[in-house]
C-alpha cells in the first residue's frame, strides 16, 4: 500500500480547489445574459467538485501507471488527481483544438487514453465501462485496477447493480466508488434511497462494502488503499462509499433553494480544516501553506492561458476525430 504523505494529500487538494475556483470565475466572467450556457469563453453546463477533493485525492494516491478511472459528470477532481494534464483538460473545457478531445467533448466528456481516464454525463454510465476495462486488465495478466466513480444517485440506476453483479461473478479488479454528497441534483439521499448506506448493498453481491464518514481524506486513503490492494491481488471488486460535501451547486447557476444545510457548508470545508490540523501537528508551516496555494495558482494561471491561446475548431472539421 502507498505510504501516507499528509503534505502531498493537502497539496493535491489545494491544487484541485484552486483550479475549480478559477474555472467557476472564468465560466461566469463573460456570460451575457448570465444564464446563457452557450455564451462566453467556456460553453455548456459546468459541474464543479469543490468540497469533494478528499474522495479523489485519497483514492488516486494509490493508483499507478496503467490503472484506469471512469468518472461521472463532475470529473475534474478525479482527472487531476489521476494525472490528466491540466493544460490539455482546460483547453478541452474551453472547446479548443489543443484540448484532450480537440475541443469536441467539453468538461463532461473528457477522454485521456494515456491515463486511462474517461467521464460521461450519463448517470452510472461509467460502471459497465469499468467492468470492461477491468476484464481487459485481467485477461492481459497485469496487476492494474479500474476505479469506477459516480454519485449516490447513480446507485439507484440499473447499471450500478448490473455492474456490481458482473464484477463479482468474474472477480474483476475494479473498485466502485460512490461519492455521497447528500444530493442527487436536488433530491436528498433520504428521499431517494431505501437504505441508509449504499455500502450495505455490496453484501447483496458478496463483495466488501465500506462507508467512509466525515469527508476525511486520510480515512479515504486508508479505505481505498485496502480496496485497491485487494483488487491488485486478484481478490476481486469492492464498493467504497465516501460521505463527502458539495460546497457549491449541482451546476453553475443552481440557486440551491432546496438545501437546508447551506448555512453550515463553509464550516465543513475539508481543506482549511485539514490544513489547520497539519500546521497544528507540525507537518506543515503557515509559510508552506501559503507556498502551496501560490504554486497552485501559478499552475492554474498557466493552464487558463494555454486554453485561451488555443485555436477554436474550424466548422469544416466538425466530423473529424468523432469516430474511430
Amino acid at each position: 500500500m502507498t505510504e501516507l504523505n499528509r503534505a502531498d494529500l493537502y497539496r493535491e487538494m489545494v491544487r484541485i480547489r484552486q483550479y475549480e475556483a478559477r474555472i467557476m470565475q472564468e465560466y461566469h466572467a463573460d456570460k451575457t445574459p448570465a444564464w446563457d450556457i452557450g455564451a462566453g469563453l467556456i460553453p455548456g453546463e459546468m459541474h464543479l467538485s469543490a468540497g469533494q477533493e478528499p474522495a479523489a485525492v485519497g483514492v488516486c494516491a494509490h493508483l499507478e501507471k496503467g490503472d484506469g478511472i471512469t468518472a461521472p459528470h463532475r470529473p475534474h477532481h478525479f482527472a487531476l488527481a489521476h494525472g490528466v494534464d491540466m493544460n490539455a483538460m482546460t483547453a478541452e473545457i474551453y472547446g479548443r483544438t489543443n484540448g484532450l478531445c480537440k475541443g469536441k467533448g467539453g468538461h463532461m466528456h473528457l477522454f485521456d487514453p494515456e491515463n486511462h481516464f474517461s467521464c460521461s454525463g450519463i448517470i452510472a454510465q461509467g460502471y459497465p465501462v469499468a467492468c470492461g476495462q477491468a476484464l481487459a486488465m485481467k485477461r492481459r495478466g497485469t496487476n492494474n485496477v479500474t476505479v469506477a466513480v459516480a454519485g449516490e444517485g447513480a446507485a439507484n440506476q440499473g447499471a450500478f447493480h448490473e455492474s456490481l453483479n458482473l464484477a463479482a461473478i468474474w472477480n474483476l479488479p475494479v473498485v466502485f466508488v460512490i461519492e455521497d454528497n447528500d444530493w442527487a441534483i436536488s433530491v436528498s439521499r433520504a428521499d431517494s434511497t431505501a437504505t441508509n448506506s449504499n455500502a450495505d448493498r455490496a453484501a447483496g453481491y458478496g463483495i466488501p462494502g465500506v462507508r467512509v464518514e466525515n469527508n476525511d481524506v486520510e480515512a479515504v486513503f486508508e479505505a481505498a488503499g485496502a480496496a485497491i490492494e485487494r483488487a491488485r491481488a486478484g481478490e476481486g471488486p469492492s464498493l467504497l462509499e465516501i460521505h463527502t460535501l458539495r460546497l457549491w451547486g449541482h451546476f453553475e447557476g443552481d440557486a440551491q433553494a432546496y438545501r437546508a444545510d447551506l448555512e453550515t457548508v463553509d464550516e465543513r470545508d475539508p481543506i482549511p480544516k485539514y490544513g489547520a490540523s497539519l500546521v497544528e501537528a507540525g507537518d506543515l508551516t503557515d509559510g508552506q501553506i501559503a507556498e502551496i496555494a501560490a504554486a497552485a495558482d501559478a499552475e492554474v494561471d498557466a493552464a487558463i492561458q494555454y486554453a485561451v491561446d488555443g485555436p477554436i475548431p474550424a466548422p469544416e472539421d466538425a466530423l473529424l476525430h468523432v469516430f474511430a
